[in-house]
């Protein structure tokens, strides 16, 4: 029997099966034996794993089928436009594939493995490529391509905590944590030990949602860095009303959203000479994502 190796990576983009619907597999495969076939990239078993430890259980014999794939990226493209394809996904999976996606089809191009020279004298090249992938991503899946990029970025936080614990982004992918796009953006800024702190605490369960510093904010205190609230932070919720038309309440939207974008504005320029220490930026860049998300919240109400 042909030796077959288990990629936990690839493994942890697989969701898993809840115990009723694994025992009606295993079931089914020990009445009708294992009539779908594992599918391998060279040893490596990218999909039918549930299947594969039921016939390893039971001694119950298989077959397989070989793919073949020029990198890892094609071989992660492949498994992910399998698992969308098979309709049985959360919105945690969803966004995470899509991310992940978008990220594969960057390095298959090259958009990661240039060095500084080449990326730098085929900088335009590159951000229309990347334009084009996120364009085609978004016809895909049907979302936009602002959406693609942040599932992108919110990706490499999801796996930065799978890099620590396995468990941790199992829980994540399975939406056993509360934990939003936000927050792995954040946390894919975050040093190792950060990420390992958040880590433990999904495992066990005493992670809880930490407000951003910035998140409403205003002028920064006097002999600090940090910024103190400041009056009418724009909000979507509650700037624009449910009872009004989408393009009413866009428009309804602007007036608090000009009033925030000039605090805002205030804020950083005060804020940004005195940023010196890596946690500073990373709080910085969680919180202007924050508001890029607003923006972009209101455009597609529009």
């Amino acid at each position: 029997m042909q030796e077959i190796k288990i990629d936990e990576k690839f493994k942890t983009l697989l969701p898993a099966l809840d115990k009723n619907t694994y025992e009606s597999l295993e079931a089914n495969i020990l009445e009708n034996g294992c009539r779908d076939s594992l599918v391998l990239w060279g040893d490596i078993l990218i999909d039918g794993h549930n299947r594969y430890e039921i016939c390893m259980k039971h001694d119950i014999p298989f077959n397989t089928v070989n793919m073949e794939f020029d990198s890892r990226e094609e071989a992660q493209i492949w498994i992910i436009t399998t698992q969308v394809s098979r309709r049985n996904l959360n919105q945690k999976q969803l966004s995470h594939y899509r991310g992940l996606h978008y990220r594969s089809e960057k390095k298959i191009h090259g958009g990661y493995a240039q060095s500084r020279r080449e990326e730098s004298s085929d900088h335009n090249d590159h951000l229309t490529r990347n334009q084009k992938t996120a364009e085609q991503l978004s016809k895909d899946y049907k979302v936009s391509g602002p959406t693609i990029r942040r599932d992108a970025k919110a990706s490499e936080g999801t796996e930065a905590i799978g890099e620590t614990s396995l468990e941790a982004m199992r829980m994540i992918l399975a939406e056993e944590v509360k934990i939003d796009k936000k927050e792995l953006i954040a946390i894919a800024s975050m040093n190792k030990e950060e990420v390992a702190e958040i880590a433990i605490q999904i495992e066990e369960g005493t992670y809880e949602k930490k407000k951003p510093d910035l998140l409403a904010s205003g002028a920064p205190a006097t002999g600090s860095s940090a910024l103190t609230p400041a009056p009418g932070p724009y909000s979507p919720a509650s700037a624009l009303p449910s009872e009004l038309e989408p393009i009413d309440a866009a428009i309804a939207g602007l007036e608090p959203l000009e009033t925030a974008i000039g605090s805002i504005s205030e804020s950083l320029r005060g804020l940004l000479p005195e940023i010196t220490k890596k946690a500073d930026k990373t709080k910085l860049k969680a919180t202007l994502r924050t508001y890029i998300d607003m923006l972009e919240e209101i455009d597609a109400r529009i």
